[in-house]
């Protein structure tokens, strides 16, 4: 089935039979309230049924066609009254690339990933504020200076009320290749005492001192665990975010897919240095000072950090 990394799949016109499996098999409402269910535990077909209010067999005809589309997988256990079918979620998230590879650019592109705390600037940071590992806390809460301590690269959720982070990418080869386009994605929301919804916060992108627009968050996401939040971090605490990408090519600037601004890839001047100067934060203009949470790819519920992607073409 198409390209699969963990529970994470992509899916292309390339194999439009897979395509069809999978969108058919979420065509259907209860199955898709069997993948709902399936987040909180794993679950036999009979405490699904029990959990959807439905009948027996039509629960097990529905888990047959999510299986048999690769979505979840099944196994066999014993139970007091012989055996049970165990069912757990076997994708999370499912990529669709609709444009036909030959009508696709020709072009090369080249992946870049950053941890969150590997930020070379923190600007105007105010509290409240902290950074967190897998495993602890970094440094004190509310304290500007643990954003340099040395641990911080081992940082796996940022947050404060206003500032901006400062990240700066390169690559090999960076003088012979003319970037085409540029995306740039990462796991956000606001950030507020525990966790707050509706709570807007004005999110900045700027790349080379060029602000690329801003995406408004609407909330600070909290009231179910994320998918990646190691259990020591309280469940009062903002728990996820939502992934947001960000792409500049000739024609402007999107946030999945929506314009936010004219600025264009020549525009960022890109060649001009020997790295790509990206930064994140709250500016000090922003309408909406609802702060902001940053999550690495072991918090939250997307395991990436910060992802940068180019086309490119070589000249020599």
């Amino acid at each position: 089935m198409g390209s699969i990394h963990g529970k994470r799949a992509a899916l292309s016109l390339e194999k439009p039979e897979d395509l069809q499996m999978i969108c058919k098999a979420l065509s259907s409402p209860l199955r898709l309230d069997i993948m709902r269910a399936l987040w909180k535990r794993s679950m036999n077909v009979g405490e699904l049924a029990e959990e959807l209010n439905q009948p027996m067999s039509t629960t097990a005809l529905a888990v047959k066609v999510l299986e048999d589309a690769g979505i979840i997988k099944t196994e066999v256990q014993p139970s007091t009254r012989g055996t049970m079918k165990i069912c757990t979620r076997k994708l999370d998230y499912i990529g669709l690339e609709l444009t036909p590879r030959e009508e696709q650019q020709q072009t090369t592109s080249i992946s870049l990933m950053m941890p969150i705390g590997g930020y070379s600037i923190a600007e105007g940071v105010q509290p409240t504020c902290g950074l967190a590992s897998k495993n602890a806390f970094i440094g004190e809460m509310d304290t500007v200076s643990a954003f340099y301590l040395p641990e911080r690269f081992n940082a796996q959720l940022v947050w404060f009320q206003e500032g901006m982070l400062e990240y700066r990418f390169s690559c090999s080869n960076y003088d012979e290749l003319d970037f085409n386009w540029l995306e740039l994605s990462f796991e956000a929301c606001s950030e507020a005492p525990m966790y707050r919804n509706p709570w807007k916060s004005d999110i900045a992108v700027e790349i080379n001192g060029k602000r690329l627009g801003i995406w408004t968050s609407p909330a600070d996401c909290g009231g179910r665990r994320g998918v990646l939040t190691p259990e020591w971090w309280a469940e009062t605490n903002t728990q996820y975010g939502y992934l947001k990408t960000w792409r500049v090519d000739d024609s402007g600037t999107y946030v999945d897919n929506e314009r936010v601004s004219r600025v264009n890839i020549s525009q960022l001047h890109l060649k001009d240095e020997r790295f790509i100067t990206v930064r994140i934060g709250i500016p000090e203009d922003a309408e909406n000072h609802g702060g902001l949470n940053l999550f690495g790819e072991s918090f939250g519920d997307y395991p990436q950090a910060l992802l940068m992607k180019m086309g490119y073409q070589i000249h020599r």
